[in-house]
Order: structure tokens, then C-alpha cells, then sequence
């Protein structure tokens, strides 16, 4: 599993400051052979570095992107929603699908998300087993079923 490196890419790119969360993710990927390249960022700040290629990432090659962004909405530095707006407004990764995986049940948070241009809106379950089989389905889906544009 890819964690850190100006020069790393990576199919799936999770945005999560839980460490529980990011653990059991993770796990469960791991788990579905899924964790081959997956880079972990831990606040918005960090999550746009990656994506735009900016401090801790400059140079990284911002051509390679995320097969898919696993985006919790409630993160240090910048928000989830602020996150998502700059992907979605750049017309370089405006395609990069991106899931929100989330515990806000909140209709003002699914609306935003969606008029942004998110292309899922998840709610973490609570119990362990039903919250690994939605990570092992969604990683299953948008690494090996969704055709991405090229």
C-alpha cells in the first residue's frame, strides 16, 4: 500500500482524518485485494496538494489520477464540500468520479454534494460488518466495474 511520496499515484484516493475509519478501509481493502494504490490524505489541505500537484505534492504527475475519491465531508484545514467544488470546477479533474463517505445525514450536505457534481453520496454505517461490506462493494465498483473516461 502506497501512503506518501511525491511520486506516487494512486487508483483510489481516500480523504478521511478518522483513523479508526481510514484503518477498517483500509482493512477491508486490503482484504478484497484493493490496497495496491491507495493514498491516504488526512485533511481537504492535503487531499487538493495531492490532486493539483501543490506543497508536499509539487511535481508529483497530476496526469495520473485517482481511478476514484473516497471524500469524508467533515475535515480539518478544508472541508469536504470545499474539496469537492475545487475538483469539480478544474476542468483537468472535473471527470475523477468522487464519493462521499460520510456520517452527515444532513438534506443540505447530499444536496450540495450533488449539485457539485459528486457522483455518490454514502452514509457510513455504524455497525462493523454492515460499514465493511458498503467499503468492499464501492471499492469493488469504482476500481473494477466503472470504465473511467480515459
Amino acid at each position: 500500500m502506497i501512503m506518501s511520496d511525491k511520486g506516487i499515484s494512486a487508483d483510489i484516493l481516500l480523504v478521511e482524518d478518522n483513523p479508526n475509519d481510514v484503518e477498517l478501509i483500509l482493512h477491508v481493502f486490503q482484504w478484497c485485494n484493493l490496497s495496491d494504490r491507495v493514498h491516504v490524505a488526512w485533511n481537504g489541505e492535503e487531499a487538493l496538494d495531492f490532486i493539483f500537484g501543490n506543497g508536499a505534492y509539487e511535481g508529483r504527475n497530476t496526469d495520473d489520477r485517482p481511478r476514484v475519491i473516497l471524500l469524508d465531508l467533515k475535515l480539518p484545514k478544508v472541508d469536504g464540500i470545499e474539496v469537492l467544488r475545487r475538483i469539480k470546477s478544474d476542468p483537468k479533474t472535473h471527470t475523477i468520479p468522487v464519493v462521499v463517505l460520510t456520517s452527515s445525514r444532513e438534506d443540505r450536505d447530499i444536496i450540495e454534494t450533488y449539485n457539485l457534481g459528486v457522483n455518490s453520496y454514502i452514509v457510513k454505517p455504524v455497525q462493523f460488518d454492515e460499514f465493511a461490506n458498503v467499503i468492499r462493494e464501492m471499492g469493488l465498483y469504482w476500481k473494477m466495474i466503472n470504465q473511467p473516461p480515459e
